[in-house]
């Protein structure tokens, strides 16, 4: 049989051991964490370096040209809707008809007044555009693109915009100053074909 003193020995000897490893095991989690934030750190750094770089190269974007903004002002696009329009198309008949719904992309927020002035112009040449369609080219996106386009070209002439003049051969052409007209893009909020 064990001695009282061999028993205390025992006793004693284990809370050591326990403590020595807990230590241990609290050393061990404090440098794990000192490392895990250390590099944290040195890898934000090293992306906000990579992204300050990118951006004196201009290849950043600024929030509001990226959610869509054509210009440098950093401003947001706005837009104004149009009525819904209903037409008799251009096919054989007459007995087909497109119900458009188109929401005019603007260059800011202030050029909402300016073209809502416009806006009985804008409307009939965009008629006069829809009534000379056929619903194959409506319902083609070749169709729908070259669409896209002429409203755009039609609302920018109230502005001085339209069709450039083909240049006469032989005659030099002197590079225009850059306009920017209010309307800046064209969006179908809905196009039905009957």
């Amino acid at each position: 049989m064990a001695t009282k003193p061999e028993v205390a020995e025992a006793v004693v000897a284990k809370p050591a051991k326990s403590k020595k490893m807990l230590i241990i095991i609290i050393a061990a989690v404090v440098v794990l964490a000192l490392g895990g934030g250390g590099a944290f750190l040195y890898i934000s750094k090293q992306r906000a370096a990579a992204a300050a770089a990118f951006e004196d190269e201009g290849g950043g974007e600024s929030v509001a040209n990226a959610a869509g903004s054509h210009d440098d002002k950093k401003t947001l696009p706005a837009y104004l809707p149009m009525d819904n329009m209903v037409v008799n198309l251009a096919d054989e008949g007459g007995d087909r008809v497109a119900q458009v719904g188109i929401t005019l992309q603007l260059r800011d927020a202030k050029a909402s007044e300016i073209v809502k002035a416009y806006m009985p112009i804008i409307r009939s040449s965009v008629l006069m555009l829809l009534s000379q369609r056929t619903a194959v080219e409506l319902l083609s996106a070749e169709g729908k693109q070259k669409l896209i386009e002429d409203i755009l070209l039609e609302a920018s002439r109230p502005f001085g915009g339209g069709s450039e003049a083909e240049p006469e051969p032989g005659k030099k052409v002197r590079k225009k100053a850059k306009v920017e007209y209010p309307v800046v893009g064209v969006l179908f909020s809905s196009l039905i074909v009957q």
